[in-house]
Formats: C-alpha cells, sequence, structure tokens
C-alpha cells in the first residue's frame, strides 16, 4: 500500500484527473472555490467531469472567486443553461450564491468546514458545513448535491474535495492550502474502485460503499499510517483504475 501510494501520487496523474482544474488558479480562493464545484460533479466519466468543469469556469470567466463575490442577477442568467448529469443551472446559482454567503459572513470554505475544530472528525465538520451551505433559501432537489455523512453516506466527493485542499503540495498533485484541518482527520473518498480494491486486499468487508463502510476503511487505513490515513486513496484508487486489481 506504501509502494502503492507513493506510485500513484505523481504530477502526470493531473492530466487525466479533475483536479487539473483547479490547479490552473494561484489565488487560494480561486483553487479552493474551482476545486469546491469540481467536486461537486465528480462522478461519471472523467472526461466528461473535466469538459463540464472547463464549461463552470467559462461561466464564470475563469475567475471564480471575483464572480462568486461580484455578480449580480444578470452574470446569474447564462448559468441556467448549464446541465451535468443531474447537476443543473438552478444548482448551480444556488452553489454560487451560498457561496458568496460564505464568503461574506462566515470567513470562507477553510472556516466553515473548521466549526468542530481539528480534532473532531470529518463526520462533524462536513455535517456541520451542509447546514452552513444551506441556510438560503434554496429549492430541495439541491440538497443531494452536498452529501452527509451522519445521515449515512460516504460522502466521497467532499472527503475527494478535503484531500485536495488540506494533504500538502509536496508531489505536486494535492494542494495543501488549508492548514487548520489536519491529515489525520481526513476520510478516505471511498468510490467503487477504492471499495473494490479493499475488500480485494481484506481490509474492508462491508459490501455498500457508505458510511459504515467508510468507518471500517477508515479504522484500516489508520493502522497503516495515522497521521496521514488518506494518502492510500492514491494506492485504492491507482490499483483499480491503471492496474485493474481484482
Amino acid at each position: 500500500m506504501d509502494d502503492k501510494a507513493r506510485a500513484f501520487e505523481y504530477p502526470q496523474f493531473l492530466k487525466q484527473d479533475p483536479i487539473q482544474i483547479p490547479h490552473r488558479f494561484n489565488k487560494k480562493e480561486d483553487i479552493e472555490i474551482a476545486g469546491f464545484l469540481i467536486a461537486t460533479i465528480a462522478w461519471g466519466n472523467r472526461v466528461s467531469i473535466i469538459k463540464s468543469g472547463n464549461c463552470m469556469m467559462d461561466l464564470m470567466d475563469n475567475d471564480p472567486h471575483h464572480f462568486v463575490m461580484e455578480h449580480n442577477e444578470a452574470d446569474l442568467k447564462p448559468l441556467k443553461k448549464f446541465v451535468h448529469r443531474t447537476f443543473n443551472g438552478i444548482d448551480f446559482i444556488y452553489f454560487i450564491k451560498a457561496l458568496r454567503n460564505i464568503y461574506s459572513f462566515h470567513k470562507g470554505l477553510e472556516a466553515v468546514f473548521y466549526q468542530k475544530g481539528n480534532t473532531a472528525t470529518m463526520y462533524e465538520n462536513i455535517h456541520l458545513f451542509k447546514k452552513t451551505f444551506f441556510e438560503l433559501e434554496h429549492e430541495k432537489r439541491t440538497e443531494k448535491h452536498v452529501s452527509d455523512p451522519l445521515n449515512g453516506s460516504a460522502a466521497k466527493r467532499l472527503n475527494m474535495y478535503l484531500r485536495w485542499m488540506v494533504r500538502p503540495a509536496t508531489m505536486g498533485v494535492d494542494f495543501g492550502i488549508w492548514k487548520q484541518l489536519s491529515t489525520a482527520q481526513l476520510s478516505c473518498p471511498l468510490d467503487v474502485h477504492s471499495g473494490n480494491v479493499a475488500r480485494s486486499l481484506g481490509i474492508l468487508k462491508r459490501k455498500q460503499n457508505d458510511q459504515k463502510a467508510l468507518i471500517e476503511l477508515d479504522t484500516a487505513l489508520r493502522k497503516f499510517d495515522p497521521l496521514d490515513p488518506v494518502k492510500y486513496d492514491f494506492a485504492l484508487f491507482g490499483l483499480g483504475v491503471y492496474e485493474g486489481f481484482k
């Protein structure tokens, strides 16, 4: 696992992964906003995710923080046409408004994910993030695009996003721009690939990719490295996608 984690955490990974989109930016707020939006739509074919992510950035004039903070209603109209699977223009427009609310009244994304501090589990922090994110008036349908581990979800996309923001940029893949949270708090983004490989290795027994499975996987990975358990996301994902491990 250690060998594979090192092998698959390399910059060439960016060419095939949606994380390439926030890597276009240098300003902290641009990186975290772009990363959050791309992680939100990160399900399905990666080529499709990257295409939709590029569209998102174009609709925001490739200046995400400025767009979030300075947009008016006329600026939001072009977003109505956006569609990525079940995430549509209604959802996109609410996300922009919610992000402005977070930066205007809650000190930004990092602060909202830090509400329970760096000793709490990220399950609790993600739960509080969702509550804050949806404090504005919104359509109920949009809530499905932000998972809540305390409601049984593995919250794969949010855990992936948190890995991007918190893990060090040492290898040129993750960003390490959030300093308040600890890598020891992070959870593996549990999906079909990582789940199947973990079961093949015997470190995950539960068949469903839900929060109970995530807790089981987290427990196993923390035995390998309690300070940086989510580095094994590279091993599990790489073994499944690139090596066809069974």
